[in-house]
């Protein structure tokens, strides 16, 4: 295996001092991207993700295009559903759309904690593939959905902005979540330490409808398997979890041993560190709107944002995925901006 010649995403997360914060951006594969438009509308969205040569194609574009510090998966949350049982689809700019979704007892008959390796192997020949192409310029993450975000889709069907089926369901037939639950963190942690295997160097476990719970549920329904995920993970690669609007448990999310927590932007440096501790880097946590401000604006911001985190212990991100209508040039001054960078 090729030694990384940019390695700042794993020295920080290790807990080494570097020069500058490593910088990447959620969704930094894909939409915003004219390269990525043309095979969008060549190719379909499971197709690009289940063709390896197309996944590392899209996994490699902000590399070359952006200059980030590390590479992600294209990939998607919702593979494991479908590879678990259920029909996903996947609509263009509606979203995805899973036409049976678990409403009851019986609807628990069609789904199973498959073998990662008949189910998913596409995703594992993808980073087999990137890891050799990237030729250790940058590290690369794997990630996965976490287990409550992933039952959100599974039992409501569509996106939702509340998500309440789903919570219903957690609240109603609570034994039934639990036994969903479990099923997803299962697959999840078999489907994390395959991509581990294949190559990924760190992987994020995405909760992006964390914050919809409470602090009480959300540890009840979300994070005690979250803390699972973890634990099986954590003497393999650093793990980094991204709760988003979870502000409320980001003491908690310190404590299983995550290296990384990711935050949005709204809770400010001070007051996430403050709740998470000193041991534990935080990533985050720029406003992916305030891309679409003038250059100089967001220079000036991002100096901000960065200054705020003070360089310790500290990956420049977005709060949460980039948009589609960021223009590139503002996406790669998000990125120069923090490259430049000294404290």
């Amino acid at each position: 295996m090729s030694t990384l010649q940019n390695d700042l995403l794993l020295k920080v997360l290790n807990g080494e001092q570097t020069s500058r914060p490593p910088v990447w951006m959620m969704r930094q594969a894909g939409r915003y991207l004219p390269e990525y438009m043309k095979l969008r509308e060549k190719y379909g969205f499971f197709e690009r993700c289940q063709t390896p040569e197309l996944a590392c194609e899209i996994t490699l574009q902000p590399i070359d295009i952006v200059g980030v510090d590390a590479a992600i998966l294209f990939s998607d949350i919702l593979v494991v559903p479908q590879a678990m049982g259920l029909e996903v689809q996947l609509i263009e700019s509606k979203g995805p759309v899973l036409p049976d979704p678990i409403k009851t007892a019986a609807d628990m008959n069609r789904i199973r904690v498959p073998d990662v390796n008949e189910t998913l192997q596409y995703v594992f020949d993808a980073i087999q593939l990137i890891k050799k192409e990237l030729n250790g310029r940058v590290p690369l993450i794997g990630f996965a959905g976490a287990p409550w975000t992933i039952l959100c889709y599974m039992v409501q069907g569509k996106g939702s902005k509340t998500f309440d089926e789903a919570k219903a369901f957690c609240y109603t037939q609570p034994e039934l979540a639990h036994q969903l639950l479990q099923m997803i963190t299962d697959t999840t942690i078999a489907y994390l330490k395959a991509q581990v295997k294949a190559g990924a160097d760190t992987v994020q476990v995405f909760d992006s409808w964390g914050g919809l719970l409470g602090k009480d549920d959300f540890e009840h329904i979300s994070l005690q398997y979250i803390r699972q995920i973890v634990a099986a993970l954590k003497d393999e690669v650093p793990v980094i979890v991204f709760a988003k609007g979870a502000w409320h448990s980001l003491e908690s999310m310190a404590a299983t041993g995550a290296k990384g927590l990711g935050i949005d932007w709204c809770i400010p440096a001070h007051l996430a560190r403050q709740f998470a501790g000193d041991n534990v880097v935080l990533q985050g946590n720029f406003d992916p709107a305030k891309l679409l401000s003038p250059i100089p604006v967001i220079k000036k911001e991002v100096k901000a944002m960065l200054d705020a985190f003070g360089n310790k212990a500290h990956i420049a991100n977005l709060g949460h995925g980039i948009l589609p209508n960021v223009p590139v040039d503002h996406a790669k001054a998000f990125v120069d901006t923090v490259k430049e960078y000294t404290s």
